[in-house]
């Protein structure tokens, strides 16, 4: 059982689904599916990664608050150790707002602290102690990065929805051997996965949603996938994460990256049939036979 450190990314998520967006006019909108949960990509991913049978310790903010003892009650599973601070801004929540072909409006209602009073040097033991360490885009983590070069860590980030320009992004992307983000505020993806293997980032994977995924490493080489069309659409939360996860799954088996970004597929054709930020059929037997039923 390989050991992985995730830090950041935990939130209370009320969840609107619509079948489209709406215009932006004033108006009255009679129906709609509701769902109160946990989300953020912390969260998912520590979910997901648990699931597969990674012995995972998750590093998270919350508020000593009702929304906080929440989101700790879905945080339950046997391979997962959780690690809270308390955050005096209480717990982080968002309004997410989906529609049906998998877009989405993220409304922070409660944002969490940016640099809480962490002693983070109380981590360094189970960041050594990890074979696999993801550092989430939340601030607080990127103070997580020096200890982990400190400690000759390699380090796993997931960019989201990054758009190219901004500098919020720098310190987690110059620290990450690992790279993964969407295409969809970065249209040309590819001269920015050229720029970092250039510059010595081991691999970078960017995901289009319904278009599949595009991985460039070291060895020069362009692999796409394409989603599988057979899992049926609940929603789309929760499925960058678990692409990650999956990937990470068979990464951690010396697959190919090919076969890895397969992985990925299933983890994330598995998430968008469940309602929730990852689907809790998942798991490390169920993934192997995704991938023997499909490839």
């Amino acid at each position: 059982m390989y050991k992985v450190f995730v830090c950041g990314g935990a939130s209370y998520n009320s969840v609107i689904t619509l079948k489209k967006f709406p215009r932006a006019v004033s108006q009255t909108i009679h129906s709609c599916n509701y769902l109160e949960t946990i989300g953020n990509t912390g969260a998912g991913k520590a979910m997901a990664l648990a699931y597969l049978n990674f012995k995972t310790t998750f590093h998270l903010l919350v508020g000593k608050d009702l929304y906080g003892q929440k989101v700790l009650s879905y945080l339950e599973h046997p391979n997962l150790t959780l690690e809270p601070y308390f955050d005096p801004k209480g717990t982080e929540r968002h309004l997410n707002i989906l529609n049906e072909d998998g877009g989405r409006i993220s409304i922070f209602i409660n944002p969490s602290s940016d640099i809480p009073n962490i002693d983070y040097l109380k981590m360094e033991n189970d960041l050594k102690n990890s074979d696999f360490v993801v550092i989430n885009i939340s601030n607080y983590c990127r103070y997580f990065i020096p200890i982990c070069k400190k400690l000759n860590k390699k380090l796993w980030t997931d960019l989201h929805d990054y758009d190219g320009k901004s500098d919020y992004y720098t310190e987690f992307i110059d620290g990450a051997d690992y790279i993964f983000l969407s295409s969809e505020n970065l249209k040309d993806y590819k001269s920015f996965m050229l720029e970092r293997i250039s510059k010595g980032t081991e691999l970078v994977v960017c995901t289009h949603g319904k278009n599949g995924a595009t991985a460039y490493s070291q060895n020069k080489e362009w692999i796409e996938v394409q989603i599988i069309d057979e899992y049926i659409f609940n929603n789309s939360n929760g499925a960058g994460d678990s692409f990650f996860s999956g990937f990470l799954f068979a990464f951690s088996k010396d697959y190919n990256i090919e076969k890895c970004m397969r992985y990925g597929c299933i983890a994330a054709g598995l998430c968008i049939e469940s309602k929730f930020i990852f689907n809790d059929r998942l798991s490390d037997i169920i993934i192997q036979k995704e991938y023997e039923k499909y490839y």
